[in-house]
C-alpha cells in the first residue's frame, strides 16, 4: 500500500496541477486569439488598400493640366505624400502630393496667396467636377462623381530647397524634405519585415474613428511609428507592433519631433510645445487605446479587438 501511494511522486501537489492546467488553457486561447486577429487584420488591411491609387494619379495628372497657367507652366507634382507612402486611409486627412510652385513672387506673397490661387484656378477649370476648398496648410477637392477627396500642399521651391505653409507660424514658410522623410520611412518598414506600412495603416484607422479634435496628422502618425520602431526586436507582425505603436506613441507625443527624418521637425508644430495640454491630452488617448489592446489581448477576446478596429460584429 505504501508503495503504490508513492507512485505520484514526492512533488504531487493539486495546486500545481490546477496551475499548470489554467496557464495550458490561457496558452491555447491566446494562440486562438492570434490566429483570430491576424485573419481580422488582414481583411481590413484588404478593405483600407481599396482605395483606386490608378484613378488618383490620374486626377492629380488632370490637376497639374489645369494649373499650368499659374506660374506660368512652373508646376512640379511630388507625390509627398500618402500616395507615395502607401499609408493612405480613407476618413483620415492627409497630404496627397506636394504642388510645388517654382515662382519667387508667390514665396514673396506668402503661403495664404499661394493656397488662394491654386484653390481659385483650379475651381474655375473643374467647375462642378469638385469643390474645392482651403484650409490654413492645403487645397482640398472633392469630386461630385464618387466623394474621393484630394489634398494638394502648395510648396515653393526655393534656393535652400522646397517649403511649405508653417503649421506654427500663420503666413510665413517652413523648410521640407519629403524625400529623406520617405527614405527614413522606408528603411524602417525594410527592418520591419515590411509590417510597418501596414501597422501604420491599422493605426491610422483606430485614430481616424476619434472625434476631430482628438486626431493626430497623418505625417505625425508616420513620424512617431518611425520613433516607435527604431529599435524594434519584437515579432514582426501587425497584431504585435500595433498594440506597440500605441505603448510607445503616448510618451513620444509628448515632446515635439526631432528632424532625424528630414520633415519630421514641422510635423507636429501644431501641438505645441513639450508637455502642452494638446499633447497631454492627446498621450492619455493614445494610452487608453494601448490599454485596451492589453486588455483584449489579455482576456483573449476578439470582439473587444472589434470594438477598437471599429469591426461590426
Amino acid at each position: 500500500m505504501g508503495g503504490s501511494g508513492g507512485s505520484f511522486g514526492s512533488g504531487y501537489n493539486p495546486r500545481d496541477i490546477a496551475k499548470e492546467v489554467r496557464e495550458t488553457e490561457k496558452r491555447v486561447q491566446g494562440e486562438a486569439l492570434n490566429a483570430e486577429l491576424a485573419g481580422l487584420l488582414t481583411e481590413l488591411l484588404g478593405e483600407i488598400n481599396n482605395r483606386d491609387t490608378g484613378l488618383v494619379e490620374q486626377r492629380l495628372e488632370k490637376i497639374v493640366e489645369e494649373l499650368a497657367g499659374i506660374a506660368n507652366g512652373k508646376l512640379d507634382l511630388l507625390f509627398g505624400g500618402s500616395v507615395s507612402k502607401r499609408t493612405y486611409v480613407e476618413g483620415l486627412s492627409d497630404i496627397d502630393c506636394l504642388l510645388i510652385v517654382n515662382d519667387t513672387t508667390l514665396e514673396e506673397a506668402g503661403p495664404h496667396a499661394a493656397i488662394e490661387q491654386v484653390a481659385t484656378e483650379l475651381q474655375a477649370q473643374l467647375g462642378d467636377e469638385a469643390e474645392v476648398t482651403t484650409g490654413r496648410l492645403a487645397v482640398t477637392v472633392r469630386y461630385a462623381e464618387d466623394g474621393m477627396e484630394i489634398q494638394l500642399l502648395p510648396a515653393v521651391r526655393t534656393a535652400v530647397g522646397l517649403k511649405i505653409p508653417s503649421s506654427r507660424i500663420e503666413g510665413k514658410w517652413s523648410e521640407i524634405d519629403p524625400t529623406k522623410f520617405q527614405q527614413g520611412l522606408t528603411k524602417y518598414n525594410k527592418a520591419c519585415d515590411k509590417k510597418l506600412v501596414p501597422t501604420i495603416k491599422l493605426a491610422k484607422a483606430i485614430i481616424g474613428r476619434l472625434p476631430d479634435e482628438h486626431q493626430l496628422s497623418g505625417y505625425h502618425i508616420e513620424s512617431l511609428a518611425i520613433a516607435a520602431f527604431h529599435d524594434y526586436t519584437g515579432s514582426m507582425t501587425t497584431a504585435a507592433m500595433l498594440p506597440h505603436f500605441f505603448e510607445r506613441a503616448k510618451e513620444r507625443v509628448l515632446k515635439p519631433m526631432t528632424d532625424s527624418s528630414g520633415q519630421s521637425v514641422h510635423v507636429d508644430d501644431y501641438m505645441g510645445e513639450t508637455n502642452s495640454e494638446m499633447r497631454t491630452n492627446a498621450s492619455h488617448i493614445l494610452g487608453r487605446i494601448a490599454k485596451r489592446m492589453a486588455n483584449a489581448t489579455a482576456s483573449s477576446s476578439l470582439p473587444q479587438w472589434k470594438d477598437l478596429l471599429g469591426v461590426d460584429e
